[in-house]
């Protein structure tokens, strides 16, 4: 039977999330190493340990950021204009720091200048530190509301600025981010780095963990008693038209009602509060495989909560609460979304067989005496 045109839209939600999920957890545990670089390895030797980690996965890590673009241009068109068009400066700083990742990444090995290579280990720490913060401030400002608004012929208008993205609420959710990867980050190197590094990685992993807890349940309170929230009281359906002027939405409590109506929604916090803490406990009683685990769980968790809070939203303008863009009228036609669709089914196990293959042949550790008999051909 063929699927109707709402429940495509409820799977590419699903399908967004998915892959939004899938680049956290892949590419931010190497985000997550380089903003930990500097306080992690003291010394060349160890600084090679740390890079060398993630030298053979964070390009293919990457492909992850492009899949989660490339399915918003597809499946949400209008997202995707709203959000490039309204985050573009911070967008713009998001990419310059991922592009210091791969000239890092490739030009500290080309002298041994103990200088040159400290220009590229800071490139390294920028290239880490400021996606995992502006990623998180950017849904930060999901949850707030972003000032634009369309006019009858669905022309956008945005008014807002790079200042105004950087809100205290938004901040907060930034520090979240930050914390939530560099425990992810921590974690991995607890299970691919040698001595001392791991031990080191451990300690501020767990100070990680400590602060991901702190910090999502200030983000949690603040939500519910400091944040007005989105609700639709009126629209055509999940089967009317991708226009999003035809609906009426009200603001307050519409964030913390989604779990009243969805009571299944809690697992995605609880996985915070489980994971974070049993990712602690694992690695020290050194378990790192499980411990790595447990904080891609935990990744998990912290950007399922943004979605299954903020649903039916995609993003909620705070200029016109109307003209909010939700999963049932900011999506491509029916027929883009079913394409797409068996395109996915095709092609997504096997870009995850070929991952997990690539894992598997790159397993075990990364030592010092590793690092020196490869000197001439790793990072």
């Amino acid at each position: 039977m063929a699927l109707d045109y709402v429940t495509l839209r409820l799977i590419w939600w699903l399908l967004l999330g998915a892959l939004l999920i899938g680049f956290a957890v892949m590419d931010g545990f190497d985000l997550g190493v380089g903003a930990l670089l500097p306080f992690v390895a003291r010394t060349d030797s160890e600084r090679r340990i740390a890079i060398n980690t993630i030298g053979p996965v964070w390009e293919g890590n990457q492909v992850w950021l492009i899949l989660g673009g490339g399915a918003i241009f597809a499946a949400w068109p209008l997202l995707y204009a709203v959000a490039f068009s309204g985050f573009y400066l911070a967008m713009f700083l998001v990419l310059c720091a991922l592009i210091l990742r791969p000239v890092g990444f490739k030009f500290r090995s080309k002298a041994a200048d103990p200088r040159w290579r400290a220009v590229w280990d800071a490139a390294l720490f920028i290239g880490g530190f400021v996606p995992a913060l502006i990623f998180g401030v950017a849904v930060g400002n999901v949850l707030v509301g972003v000032p634009f608004r369309f006019d009858d012929t669905l022309r956008l208008t945005y008014d807002g600025g790079l200042l105004g993205l950087l809100n205290p609420f938004a901040l907060l959710c930034g520090l979240v981010s930050l914390a939530m990867l560099t425990l992810h980050g921590g974690a991995y190197l607890a299970l691919k780095a040698g001595q001392p590094v791991a031990g080191r990685a451990v300690r501020y992993a767990t100070w990680a963990a400590l602060a991901l807890i702190v910090l999502f349940s200030v983000g949690g309170i603040w939500v519910a008693f400091g944040l007005d929230g989105y609700s639709v009281t009126q629209s055509l359906g999940g089967n009317g038209p991708s226009n999003p002027t035809l609906k009426h939405v009200a603001t307050g409590g519409g964030w913390v009602l989604n779990y009243g109506r969805y009571p299944w929604m809690i697992v995605a916090p609880l996985l915070v509060y489980i994971g974070a803490p049993l990712a602690i406990l694992l690695v020290h009683l050194r378990r790192p495989g499980l411990a790595f685990a447990a904080t891609g769980f935990t990744v998990a968790g912290v950007v399922a909560t943004a979605g299954v809070s903020t649903f039916p939203f995609l993003l909620p303008s705070s200029l016109d609460p109307d003209m909010s863009l939700t999963v049932f009228d900011a999506s491509s036609s029916r027929n883009t979304l079913l394409i797409m669709l068996i395109v996915t089914v095709v092609f997504l196990p096997v870009v995850l067989a070929y991952t997990a293959w690539v894992y598997r042949v790159i397993r075990g550790r990364v030592t010092a005496e590793w690092v020196t008999e490869n000197s001439k051909s790793i990072y």
